[in-house]
């Protein structure tokens, strides 16, 4: 049976479509939840299982996320409020999920006894699932020097894109929440740094100039734009003239002054 070409849409073969019974009986709702008997979990659940726990909002005004640690693939409903889809088995190239963490906006939330369901597709064990506050004052950004620009770099006049700035090139886009600034540089790299936002390493090309750099364009500000430029983090030396650069940041945002590292 063909799986591609042209006019697929008008060749009918195999199942048609697929529809999950417990949506259909709304088994994400409380009310829905009384028509099936739950039983308690006692070890990894076989696919196609639902789940369900209740639990109480986090105190304080910080952005509430569930951390998906010991499952799949899957669906999650907070008192009936759809939150989207989660996919703890869709890895980076450095073997971790791609996302683990997924929002839970306040408003769905009651002070006590939220109702949590959890379709998932395949095996699975919750005993691990962790409702948590995020942090928002760490911000971070990580760019090639293949990245293209910003889309607000250009304009369209006539038909044609022309550039706004004096020059389209990739830059690191940083913005802090509610007005903060940034008070604290705490990573940056130009060169081949590894890692994620939070656990970012030096690589085996770096910049020695990479944080100063990025304090001269960001400390005490609300936003900044860092150039990917090599000009700008090359320093008396380079000593990678041969390596692709990306330049990875991690900064702190607050209401407090900001803090210079030494040079």
């Amino acid at each position: 049976m063909k799986d591609s070409g042209a006019y697929m849409e008008h060749r009918y073969a195999g199942p048609r479509g697929v529809s999950i019974l417990g949506e259909t009986a709304k088994l994400f709702t409380e009310e829905g939840g009384e028509k099936v008997t739950w039983t308690k979990v006692q070890k990894a659940g076989p696919p196609v299982t639902w789940y369900k726990t209740h639990f109480d909002a986090p105190e304080g005004k910080s952005p509430v996320a569930v951390r998906m640690t010991g499952m799949n693939k899957g669906m999650i409903w907070i008192n009936g409020k759809s939150i989207g889809r989660y996919w703890m088995t869709y890895l980076s190239p450095l073997g971790e999920p791609t996302q683990s963490e997924y929002h839970i906006p306040r408003s769905y939330l009651k002070p006590t006894d939220n109702l949590m369901v959890i379709f998932e597709e395949e095996e699975a064990n919750p005993e691990k699932i962790e409702i948590l506050t995020v942090n928002r004052d760490t911000i971070c950004s990580y760019v090639t020097e293949y990245h293209p620009p910003s889309v607000k770099s250009w304009e369209r006049k006539n038909n044609n894109f022309t550039p706004v700035v004096d020059n389209a090139k990739p830059a690191a886009h940083l913005k802090c929440p509610n007005q903060k600034k940034i008070i604290a540089v705490q990573f940056a790299s130009f060169g081949d740094p590894l890692g994620t936002c939070g656990e970012y390493a030096v690589g085996t090309c770096h910049s020695p100039v990479s944080k100063q750099v990025v304090e001269e364009h960001c400390l005490g500000k609300t936003s900044c734009d860092i150039p990917v430029d090599k000009g700008l983090f090359a320093g008396k030396k380079d000593d990678c003239p041969d390596t692709s650069r990306t330049l990875a940041v991690q900064v702190k945002c607050s209401n407090k002054d900001p803090k210079r590292s030494a040079n």
